[in-house]
């Protein structure tokens, strides 16, 4: 072939593989999609999942299937969707912990969430809530920083187990609060909140769906939100900042990502799916319920999202010295 012809092979070729691309997003999807969620059923990551399948389903003519795939933090079902085929039939549901906090906590994974992963959309955001048991004496998180440095060493805070969110913002708190408390573990949120209620942990942060009951029941004390700005959910209780800790942020949030190199013709039909389903009045009004609210936008946004957070999340595990296998 000569170098002339060259120019009009290459023209040749790329018009086919566009058009080839726009079929395949024509046809998609034509079979069930797999929404991974790297936790087990029942948590606010497995509850939000949940909704957008069953609403997904209904927009697209295909079952959404939930695919709960528990273990190692959100590893598990992390790498699963990594190893996926990138054909817009396996997603997932990532969230602070298993898509910034992660990358701090397994260093030796190598894991880049945007580069491993093609994120579609951000979903949602919300607060956590600090809380102590009824009983506790402070009454306020300055209080609590007190109580926490005449007792050096001897106050417990309870986690949904090591590298969670949980865990993090505990070790957060204790940086810029300048206290030192012992870390206790357990296999999920619900235990650990159980034991703030009769006092066996004196600290737990958790999302403000799982511990709202509890609050409300009387059994713990919120003390204040973790985000910038205050929960309409609880408009009276101060952020982490107006309550004495200049600057604690820590934010939850969802967003939908595929393995590598999905074709952007299924990132944007997937992207533009999602966001019409989460501003429904009828999501919105159960995100309401959650403490949650629907935060949407392009994937190149997200990904600069995720971005920010890895590196927040990732200083926390180093100044805190939390890594894990």
């Amino acid at each position: 072939m000569t170098s002339k012809w060259i120019p009009k092979v290459l023209v040749i070729l790329a018009v086919a593989l566009l058009a080839a691309g726009s079929a395949v997003a024509q046809s998609y999807p034509s079979k069930p999609i797999h929404l991974i969620v790297p936790f087990g059923p029942g948590g606010s990551n497995d509850i939000v999942g949940r909704i957008l399948a069953a609403k997904l389903t209904e927009s697209i003519g295909q079952p959404v299937i939930v695919d709960n795939r528990p273990g190692a933090g959100g590893t598990v079902g992390t790498d699963a969707v990594v190893n996926s085929s990138p054909d817009g039939y396996t997603v997932m549901i990532g969230a602070t912990s298993t898509i910034a906090a992660n990358v701090g906590l397994y260093p030796k994974r190598g894991f880049d969430p945007v580069k491993s992963l093609s994120p579609i959309t951000q979903i949602a955001e919300g607060s956590f809530l600090m809380a102590v048991p009824a009983s506790s004496p402070a009454k306020s998180v300055r209080e609590f920083i007190e109580l926490a440095r005449a007792k050096p060493g001897q106050l417990n805070y309870g986690t949904s187990g090591r590298g969670s969110s949980m865990h993090l913002m505990g070790e957060m708190f204790k940086l810029m609060a300048k206290v030192d408390m012992v870390h206790v573990p357990y296999k999920a949120g619900g235990p650990a909140i159980a034991d703030l209620a009769v006092n066996r942990v004196q600290l737990l942060y958790s999302d403000l769906a799982a511990l709202l009951p509890f609050v409300k029941s009387g059994q713990v004390r919120a003390l204040a939100v973790t985000t910038p700005k205050r929960s309409s959910l609880l408009p009276d209780l101060p952020t982490m900042s107006e309550a004495g800790v200049p600057g604690y942020d820590a934010t939850s949030w969802y967003g939908i990502l595929g393995p590598a190199g999905l074709p952007r013709d299924i990132v944007m039909r997937l992207n533009g799916e999602f966001a019409r389903i989460v501003h429904g009045a009828d999501v919105k009004g159960r995100f309401a319920a959650m403490g949650i609210e629907p935060v949407t936008g392009t994937p190149e946004e997200f990904a600069n999202y995720i971005r920010g957070q890895v590196v927040k999340w990732s200083e926390v595990a180093k100044s805190s010295g939390v890594e894990l296998e």
